[in-house]
């Protein structure tokens, strides 16, 4: 089974020594380079390669940053000059952390790690996870204007967020952006004070809230400033409640 490869360095010198090291295994094949952040997102969301070779310091988004829009949790290894993100890089579970320069041994040892742990959480990470998700600030969502059919969006910039069966739909700025997730696992990573899931199928943001109505069902609406009315369930306004 030949695996595919993704490199990610902003250093073509340093995407060309990986590619060198790969070359010594003949059941991996590269099948992108990328030379930003934003690149390697784009690269991750439509190729879906089993391996991603991820430096972190790189234009546009940080390897970190690719990790947390992309929500990529496996075959990943880091190869950086910095080692101050390494705590981080192995909560988002990443396979290994290489510091440059690395000779093709430690990247060996590195890849036979990936190929162990392939499809699998990484044995022994759980105790660096902290208890609690890391609040995302920005979400990487489908824009078939946008050049790469890809966009940042900020998380501050949502007035909602809609269940559409497999997908969230964000709605910011008078548009809906799409992306393939369940609205029970972005609700974890949203921050409770400023998001509220007022309903199984929204989550709204506090800034953008007019107002509550009640209708004459005793049932209640949230009516939001860009006019939107959302329906509230009996848990979601007591959870509205306590964050006002």
């Amino acid at each position: 089974m030949t695996l595919q490869a993704l490199i990610a360095d902003d250093e073509p010198l340093a995407r060309r020594l990986l590619a060198e090291y790969l070359s010594a295994h003949a059941d991996i094949a590269v099948v992108a380079e990328a030379d930003n952040g934003l690149a390697a997102a784009r690269a991750i969301t439509e190729l879906k390669p089993d391996l991603v070779f991820l430096d972190i310091q790189m234009p546009k988004l940080t390897g970190l940053e690719v990790l947390e829009l992309t929500g990529r949790r496996d075959g990943v290894v880091f190869t950086t000059a910095h080692d101050q993100h390494a705590l981080r890089a192995f909560e988002l579970h990443a396979v290994d952390y290489l510091l440059k320069p690395f000779a093709q041994d430690r990247f060996d040892a590195a890849l036979a790690r990936a190929r162990r742990l392939l499809g699998q959480p990484a044995p022994g990470l759980d105790q660096l996870v902290s208890p609690t998700a890391p609040r995302i600030a920005r979400v990487l969502v489908r824009d078939h204007d946008s050049a790469g059919g890809l966009q940042v969006l900020l998380v501050d910039d949502i007035a909602y967020i809609e269940a559409q069966a497999d997908n969230v739909a964000f709605h910011a700025h008078g548009r809906e952006h799409l992306k393939a997730q369940r609205i029970s696992e972005l609700e974890a990573q949203l921050d409770p004070v400023r998001f509220v899931r007022v309903h199984r199928s929204f989550i709204i943001n506090l800034a953008q809230l007019q107002g509550l109505e009640r209708t004459d069902s005793d049932a209640y609406i949230a009516r939001m400033k860009n006019g939107k009315r959302i329906p509230v369930s009996r848990s979601g306004y007591d959870k509205l409640r306590t964050a006002l």
